[in-house]
């Protein structure tokens, strides 16, 4: 998830990017008729097959990487074929993604960890914040004010991120360097009054930024029990694949097409989460937060 929303550009791969929503869009209309479909045959009483079609069907429209429900022992990772993006940025050997991919790990952040910082951000973010259901909190700027709790659990969590992440996609963790943005998000579902509280639109870290070469999401709050809808969802050419959030799972991937996605339409409740990105280039480097 990103904090603002733009257009893709026309790219060279805007095609193939534009046939993936596309095909999301056919997905989500087959979902609906199949529904319909479901309906009628239960009123028949043909159950047996409505089983077989169901289950079919939604294997092939989406398959879920993580369920809330399951607590991950050891990191979930898939990977992915590399896109081009990344050759039209400055190559940074041991860090440029030449392995790609999406992991999710629960064994990152504890729970409490994550409840602190659930805290933390409730507290900033009822200072201010979006009428559209969507809003943000740099933790490069209006997170300073919460003081030395904050700094000291935002550090040892980033370490542990970054180290993940080096450790899965066969990095050099000290070429990788924190960037921004980088945010606390709440996302209820209040009607969005401009477009950037539409945060639900498929997008691309590595264009929407340019600096992210790695994106990662610490959830705070969890799918099902605290809020509906808000999935995290990856597009990927065959179906979509979705990850639901956990209060202390880590979902994090390379930032290039490879990993186009996009967040659910949150339908009940409050999501929350921060968002951590790093790149390769040290120009754009940023430092931790810390104490005025």
């Amino acid at each position: 998830m990103t904090a603002q929303r733009r257009g893709i550009s026309k790219t060279p791969e805007s095609s193939a990017i534009e046939k993936k929503i596309k095909r999301g869009n056919a997905q989500r209309q087959a979902s609906s008729w199949r529904g319909h479909v479901i309906t009628l045959l239960l009123l028949t009483g043909v159950t047996g097959l409505v089983s077989w079609m169901y289950f079919t069907w939604t294997d092939d429209l989406t398959h879920t990487l993580a369920s809330r429900s399951e607590i991950l022992t050891q990191p979930r990772v898939f990977t992915v074929e590399c896109s081009e993006d990344y050759k039209k940025y400055k190559l940074f050997p041991g860090c440029t993604p030449t392995k790609c991919g999406r992991a999710i790990s629960d064994s990152c952040v504890t729970l409490e960890e994550a409840q602190k910082l659930r805290r933390l951000a409730e507290r900033g973010l009822s200072l201010a914040g979006s009428d559209g259901g969507a809003s943000i909190l740099d933790l490069h700027s209006g997170a300073l004010s919460m003081g030395k709790q904050f700094v000291n659990i935002y550090r040892d969590v980033r370490s542990r991120i970054q180290k993940a992440i080096a450790d899965t996609f066969g990095l050099d963790s000290k070429q990788m360097y924190l960037t921004k943005p980088t945010f606390f998000s709440r996302i209820n579902s209040t009607s969005a009054k401009t477009t950037h509280d539409e945060y639900w639109h498929p997008h691309i870290d590595k264009e929407t930024y340019g600096s992210f070469d790695y994106t990662s999401l610490l959830y705070l709050s969890d799918y099902g029990l605290e809020f509906g809808g808000g999935r995290f969802v990856f597009m990927d050419p065959s179906s979509n694949r979705t990850v639901e959030p956990r209060a202390g799972r880590v979902s994090f991937f390379s930032s290039g097409s490879e990993n186009l996605h996009h967040v659910e339409k949150v339908t009940w409740g409050t999501r929350y989460a921060i968002t951590v990105s790093f790149t390769c280039d040290p120009d754009y480097a940023i430092d931790n937060p810390s104490l005025p």
